[in-house]
């Protein structure tokens, strides 16, 4: 067959290599894909386990080092790749363009593959110049959440910054993408680290995305900050747009004492004892006000 597939296109996440980001990317990947190939990326888990009762390699590769794990997780078949994981196939195995199956399993947003990958020895953290997971699960819809969360707690780094891509925080404010930006924030990522001189609230107002600039605000995101043209968010926003006001009502509305005092606390906590915070004693309202922004008004309420 004739049929490629890709999981993105280089308009749709500009690495820097020129070509389509997907675990397949020649015509001979598909010539010489395997039955075990063609049973995992189906999903098919009886056949798969009598292809590798037959002896086929569990690690057979194609000519782009595309193994059957990489097209399980492409397809989400959970099932399917935790039998090849118990069959010995390696969880951090790289085609030539440095996907793995980790990054395949964000890109579908499959948090179940991604937490098996990762309870068997999976890499968080993407080696220097390969393509990130975090930052693959970042820029998706908000399913992807889910897979942002299960890196976060098996050690990925919230603020790992690749030059031409920003951090996490960053790509998911340039994607639009509010659950995503919720966890990241949530987690402890720094709100003013973007990309180059481009903070996240830059991100959120060039795209109006109005429910992601309040919930950067709510995070102390700086309105006053400049990017390399020297322009603030507020003056990157369209004219008129919810953005535009949203920022315009931060500059005349001082920070409310409660804010900054929740802020200062999660600060002086720092981003690696933040997961304490249930520890503390205090009641369960005050521990979810300064885990998340999203108790905020109960709390004054009660207060």
């Amino acid at each position: 067959t004739s049929k490629k597939r890709c999981l993105a296109t280089t308009e749709d996440f500009p690495y820097k290599k020129k070509s389509n980001w997907g675990i397949l990317t020649s015509q001979g990947s598909w010539a010489d894909r395997s039955p075990l190939h063609e049973a995992a990326s189906q999903g098919r888990l009886l056949a798969l386990k009598t292809l590798l009762s037959q002896g086929y390699s569990v690690n057979t590769l194609t000519i782009d080092h595309v193994s059957p794990l990489h097209e399980a997780c492409l397809g989400d078949h959970v099932v399917c790749a935790r039998a090849l994981i118990e069959a010995g196939a390696n969880v951090n195995a790289t085609t030539i363009d440095g996907i793995t199956p980790l990054f395949n399993a964000c890109s579908r947003g499959s948090a179940a593959c991604a937490e098996v990958l990762l309870e068997h020895g999976a890499s968080p953290q993407a080696a220097s110049g390969q393509p990130s997971p975090i930052h693959e699960a970042s820029r998706k819809e908000s399913g992807r959440s889910n897979c942002v969360e299960a890196l976060i707690s098996w050690g990925a780094d919230v603020d790992h910054d690749i030059p031409h891509l920003g951090t996490p925080l960053y790509v998911a404010c340039s994607s639009q993408q509010l659950q995503c930006t919720r966890k990241l924030l949530d987690e402890g990522a720094n709100v003013q680290r973007g990309k180059f001189l481009d903070t996240p609230l830059h991100a959120a107002a060039q795209k109006n995305s109005a429910e992601i600039v309040k919930l950067l605000l709510d995070f102390g995101a700086n309105i006053n900050a400049r990017n390399v043209e020297l322009k603030r968010p507020v003056e990157t926003a369209a004219p008129s747009s919810l953005a535009e006001q949203l920022l315009l009502l931060q500059e005349a509305t001082p920070c409310s004492l409660y804010q900054l005092c929740r802020l200062s606390i999660r600060k002086f906590m720092g981003r690696s004892r933040l997961h304490l915070i249930p520890q503390l004693p205090l009641p369960t309202i005050l521990q979810k006000f300064l885990k998340s922004r999203d108790t905020r008004i109960s709390v004054v309420q009660n207060v």
